[in-house]
């Protein structure tokens, strides 16, 4: 009995240690838990003496190619907020302060402690009440931030501009949002952070933005802010954001804008040797300043809300029939194709002389070659060679002649984004045999998609891809990617932009249409484009629309040392020569004189004065 006394003793002795071993452990393990791996007790206690103040950076300046400051920064200032330090506090006489509506306050605290609006809301840091508020409501507010017991004030800036043009190019920046959060590779971006959202400021947002800095402040029990933390020393400096040096020449830029006010359209102009974007303007536009600051919300609803759309960038985000601007790529196909040669004649009878006579075509003599069929824009030649590319016998099939073509399309440029350093740019259409196999069940041929020789039926390019077919041709076969930064601070241009792209397309194919396009100038449809002293080469396009036709005109000058490619794309404008000839005509002079002529005085006032603006439906 003995031995079972003393073995139910030890029995009861292991189980109790066990027990209370147990619970040591238990208790060391939550104790780990909380204070090492949660960050709330830590969050907590560092709360209470220290307060953490995110240092933003500036963002990078813009220069254009002429050095002019066009973009820079101004001070502004957050009123950010601590909700667990808050108490209470004279709720109007704050609103007042910063110039804010008290039911729009109510709204910003529910919002900001609205965990699927603000996924990195906590009580212990840091939240933005107000972003932004001018110098006026900071000075007010500074006076009496005493009485507002979890509120502070933070610096950043905001963006400045030197001119109220080129919205489209700079682009604008506004608050991250959730998706932006979410969607952060590196995790720069927290709820309150600004980013980039449309042109260059977002293209090269990461480097325009910097690095944030942080100092920690040391704070006595009432919350007051006594100073820097350990003399600064775990504090880490802000580091200002790349400057940027555009290749936009503003004054080029400013001239273009008003030659299409009260028009929709486009005017780019790029630099053949560098592929360097001289001007992009797309109109309507806005003041890039008005979408700055706390005005932001009413300015964007309200050019979101314009029925002629001037928060979209024509010049990437359109997708237009090119018109007659393209029989410069389909002669330069057809000729690599040995479809046809300089010296080879069509017909043409006011129009295509088979099946039903279209498409249609103006008087002029023939039978005529190619360099003055490019000259009198005549629609039956190109239609001519289209059809003898199509049904020409060196292919297998229909479908292999018009891959062939489509390749050779693509080749030079269309079909595909051209990767200029902007977002959101249009690819265009070129459609393939398995296009129209797919549409038609197979059974198509050369007259179901005819219209395609002229510009027309499935042919769809941005004004970015006509004039960079225009960049192409004065470099007789190459062509550099579009772009509109021409320097970025410290760092290299990516190679895209500093290599060229070559078309496979003989360079004497070139020459040939380089001598139409001056034919063109010289004696045909771009007459008005004829500038005594510059030999100018050029083409017009007459794009079809369920309204008035669109007026396009695209070319270069001068002819043997191009220094300049124009593009001007006039929706509803009528025939090329109304409108987009005589614009681009005076956008050459204005960059190769750098001022327009007497002599052309009177085009310049009809061109700055004239008013094309349909009626649009309002959105609803």
């Amino acid at each position: 009995m003995r031995g079972n006394n003393d073995f139910d003793s030890g029995t009861r002795k292991t189980v109790l240690l066990t027990i209370i071993c147990s619970v040591f452990v238990i208790y060391v393990i939550q104790l780990f838990r909380l204070q090492v791996l949660s960050s709330n007790y830590s969050t907590m206690a560092d709360s209470n003496a220290l307060y953490k103040q995110t240092l933003f950076p500036s963002r990078g300046q813009m220069h254009d190619r002429n050095n002019k400051l066009l973009v820079y920064n101004q001070p502004a200032y957050d009123v950010m907020i601590v909700m667990r330090e808050t108490a209470q506090f004279d709720t109007l006489a704050f609103c007042r302060a910063v110039n804010v509506d008290i039911t729009q306050f109510r709204k910003r605290l529910s919002d900001i402690k609205n965990k699927n609006l603000n996924p990195g809301y906590s009580p212990y840091t840091a939240q933005v009440l107000l972003p932004q508020l001018g110098n006026k409501e900071y000075g007010i507010l500074q006076e009496s931030i005493y009485k507002f017991p979890g509120f502070y004030i933070q610096k950043r800036t905001v963006r400045e501009y030197a001119y109220p043009n080129a919205g489209h190019v700079f682009g604008y920046i506004a608050e991250a949002d959730k998706r932006n959060i979410d969607s952060d590779k590196d995790k720069y971006y927290t709820q309150g952070d600004y980013i980039g959202k449309t042109g260059i400021e977002k293209f090269y947002e990461p480097y325009l933005r910097g690095q944030k800095g942080i100092e920690i402040l040391l704070r006595d029990a009432h919350g007051r802010i006594k100073g820097s933390y350990e003399s600064g020393q775990f504090d880490s400096p802000s580091t200002s954001g790349k400057d940027l040096t555009l290749s936009i020449d503003m004054d080029l830029q400013i001239y273009g804008e008003e030659l299409m006010q009260n028009k929709l359209g486009t005017i780019i102009m790029i630099e053949p040797k560098t592929g360097e974007i001289l001007c992009m303007v797309s109109s309507p536009s806005y003041d890039p300043a008005s979408l700055v600051g706390r005005q932001f919300g009413a300015a964007y609803r309200a050019l979101a809300s314009d029925p002629y759309t001037p928060l979209i960038n024509r010049a990437l985000n359109g997708a237009y029939p090119p018109g007659s601007t393209f029989k410069t790529a389909q002669a330069l196909t057809f000729l690599q194709e040995g479809i046809i040669k300089p010296e080879t004649t069509f017909s043409c009878s006011y129009g295509f002389p088979l099946g039903d006579g279209k498409p249609g075509c103006h008087g002029h003599y023939s039978p005529l070659s190619l360099v003055p069929a490019i000259g009198t824009s005549c629609n039956a030649y190109f239609t001519w060679g289209l059809m003898n590319m199509l049904n020409s016998k060196k292919y297998n099939s229909i479908q292999e002649s018009m891959d062939k073509w489509r390749d050779l399309m693509v080749a030079q440029g269309f079909g595909y984004p051209l990767g200029v350093d902007m977002p959101d740019e249009k690819r265009g259409t070129i459609p393939n045999s398995a296009f129209y196999d797919k549409w038609y069940d197979k059974r198509w041929n050369f007259y179901t998609i005819k219209s395609n020789a002229i510009g027309q039926g499935e042919v769809l390019l941005s004004p970015l891809q006509i004039c960079n077919l225009a960049t192409t041709i004065a470099n007789r076969g190459y062509f550099y990617t579009p772009h509109v930064v021409k320097k970025i601070q410290d760092n290299p241009l990516d190679t895209l932009y500093t290599h060229p792209r070559y078309t496979n397309i003989a360079r004497e194919h070139y020459e040939t249409v380089v001598e139409g396009m001056r034919q063109a100038v010289a004696g045909g449809t771009c007459y008005g484009a004829n500038i005594p002293d510059i030999e100018v080469c050029g083409k017009t396009g007459t794009a079809q629309n369920k309204n008035e036709d669109h007026s396009i005109f695209m070319g270069f000058a001068p002819k043997d040392d191009p220094k300049v490619a124009v593009m001007v794309f006039v929706e509803n404008g009528g025939f090329g020569a109304y409108y987009a000839v005589p614009m681009g005509r005076l956008m050459i002079e204005k960059y190769l004189k750098r001022e327009i002529p007497e002599r052309d005085k009177w085009i310049e006032w009809n061109m700055k004065n004239a008013k094309i603006l349909r009626n649009v439906v309002q959105k609803n």
